[in-house]
């Protein structure tokens, strides 16, 4: 019984810290909001085109054992639906906003996916770097998004929504080797938009976060299985 008792300890005190750790998350994701920078990775001029200012800005990157085109086409193929723990943070966002759960998504490549979903490519730089962007509400329970042209996009303040703008692109380091990397810019139109997705974003800005390193993972496991398979045998 005390082995027992000792043991609900442990896990209560593991769920209490988790509890802490995840408000602690939310309230400094709260405070930070709007103090954007770009100390991590270098400026974008293809995302500069279209948000040179943002309130919300996240940057991941990593290093690919795959030559840099085989890892822009894996990027573009990759079947996100495919991961458990994306499928999870999905299904946790419905939980937490009350949203129609539906049906389970086919699998298909992550652009097929996203121009379903509504987003609109922006601009493309041939196997090199793919921006797509579209204003939505997604502080609703059912997120919807809307594609626009390039040049309406750019243009767009029509007050209730926020811009998302975000990228995938891919750097040689050398013959097999690459740099992938994955950028998000945000901005509200009118100052009541910016506080729902200030709210909102607090919240569930943990789950991007984790699906952003997931692809990673995933783009960086399967670029290198690809080219590792492609290999001549000597």
């Amino acid at each position: 019984m005390r082995k027992a008792r000792g043991g609900m300890g442990v896990i209560s005190a593991g769920a209490a810290a988790a509890v802490l750790a995840g408000a602690g998350y939310v309230g400094t994701t709260w405070l930070r909001y709007g103090r954007t920078s770009a100390e991590r990775g270098s400026s974008d001029p293809l995302l500069d085109r279209f948000m040179p200012t943002y309130e919300v800005r996240e940057y991941h990157q990593t290093r690919v054992r795959a030559p840099a085109e085989l890892t822009f086409s894996t990027a573009r193929e990759l079947d996100m639906q495919g991961s458990a723990l994306i499928r999870a943070i999905f299904r946790g966002r419905e939980l937490l906003m009350g949203a129609d759960p539906g049906e389970r998504k086919p699998s298909q490549s992550l652009l097929s996916e996203v121009l379903a979903l509504g987003w609109r490519v922006l601009e493309e730089e041939p196997g090199r770097e793919l921006v797509m962007g579209a204003v939505t509400q997604p502080w609703k329970a059912d997120v919807e998004f809307r594609g626009l042209a390039p040049e309406e996009f750019a243009a767009f303040d029509e007050p209730g929504y926020a811009k998302i703008v975000w990228t995938m692109a891919v750097e040689p380091t050398g013959p097999d080797t690459s740099n992938f990397r994955t950028e998000t810019r945000v901005i509200t139109t009118d100052p009541g938009s910016r506080q729902r997705f200030r709210r909102y974003w607090s919240l569930v800005s943990p789950g991007v976060v984790l699906i952003r390193y997931e692809m990673l993972r995933l783009v960086r496991r399967e670029a290198a299985g690809r080219s590792a398979g492609a290999q001549p045998v000597h």
